[in-house]
């Protein structure tokens, strides 16, 4: 079912589009996801770069030393080879006090949809080559709240990484991967709402998982999405946002495991830092962390998660090559 509510709106400037179309495969910016935010969002999507100067690097709550600073996108992959995958870029500002640190609040996209002053996004373009594509559209936000769950909010953490995954065939897309929490749901094109030509995703308040729906959705049973719950993601039709206005693009190459950018100048190496974009998850002992009858999956802090280089941008499916039988739902459900 195609939407057509506001599609002038959405139109990508036509200098942008001439700038991207002469590089980047003209189809993964006219197919790509527009985003809906709920409508009581708090966290909105976040320059990429700026959690940089609002962090440092950690390991086992360590501060680093040695590294060239400050840290910049196109350095950030040196911090691999000082702990790899237990390097935590710690907020320098504690995220429990009140007011919380002005950068968590991210950028309330304009009503073009533009998140004005920050790239938000990454798009990355895998060519399998024989006309088979995947474009995915990495959404950054510097905060997630989690889902309240007996009155305690669970699952809070600094740094925030979803995407949508689009597997086109000679330029017509045929499947959309939408991520959410530890998995997600994949989707034929075809039956997925639009505004245009554009699949519609749905950002969960606070959470940012990605839905096709809007409502609400409980995941306490991993990979089974029900209509209500006790952890329940909200969605609803709120600020749109285009994450195509404000996005590095890449080309990923497998064989080489090297990404390239399709204008020049635009920062790349931070795309091979393996560590996490937030703060290590607090043990019990911090005052500021609280479980729910001693369960750790139940921490009201968690640890940051892992970027674009740990998103299976060489999958087999659409869906991620994580063991899970790859469901691709040719009906539109929560």
């Amino acid at each position: 079912m195609a939407l057509s509510l506001f599609q002038p709106v959405f139109s990508v400037p036509v200098a942008d589009l001439f700038e991207r179309a002469s590089a980047i495969p003209s189809y993964v910016i006219t197919y790509a996801p527009i985003v809906y935010l709920d409508t009581q969002e708090k966290y909105f999507p976040s320059d990429i770069g700026a959690q940089l100067p609002n962090t440092v690097p950690e390991v086992n709550f360590t501060k680093l030393t040695g590294y060239a600073t400050p840290l910049t996108l196109n350095s950030l992959n040196e911090l691999n080879a000082d702990g790899g995958k237990s390097v935590y870029l710690t907020s320098t500002s504690d995220i429990t006090k009140s007011p919380a640190p002005a950068y968590l609040n991210g950028v309330v996209p304009d009503s073009s949809g533009k998140t004005n002053g920050a790239v938000s996004c990454a798009i990355i373009v895998n060519d399998h080559g024989s006309g088979h594509v995947d474009a995915f559209y990495m959404y950054f936000y510097a905060y997630n709240e989690g889902n309240t769950v007996l009155g305690q909010e669970i699952g809070d953490h600094v740094g925030d990484w979803e995407h949508n995954m689009i597997r086109f065939l000679n330029g017509v897309p045929q499947q959309v991967w939408y991520s959410q929490h530890n998995n997600g749901e994949a989707f034929t094109y075809g039956c997925l709402n639009k505004v245009g030509v554009r699949p519609i995703a749905y950002s969960a308040r606070g959470s940012h998982a990605v839905y096709a729906t809007s409502g609400t959705h409980d995941h306490t049973i991993p990979d089974l999405n029900l209509p209500v719950g006790p952890v329940e993601d909200n969605t609803s039709q709120g600020a749109l946002w285009d994450p195509t206005l404000s996005a590095y693009t890449y080309s990923y190459n497998v064989n080489t495991n090297t990404y390239t950018p399709y204008v020049a100048g635009t920062p790349t190496n931070w795309l091979y830092f393996t560590g996490e974009w937030g703060d290590q998850q607090y043990p019990t002992s911090d005052p500021r962390q609280k479980e729910i009858l001693g369960i750790s999956a139940t921490a009201k802090y968690t640890g940051g998660p892992t970027g674009p280089e740990d998103k299976q941008l060489n999958r087999t499916q659409v869906c991620p090559d994580n063991g899970d039988v790859c469901i691709v739902s040719p009906v539109l459900r929560p």
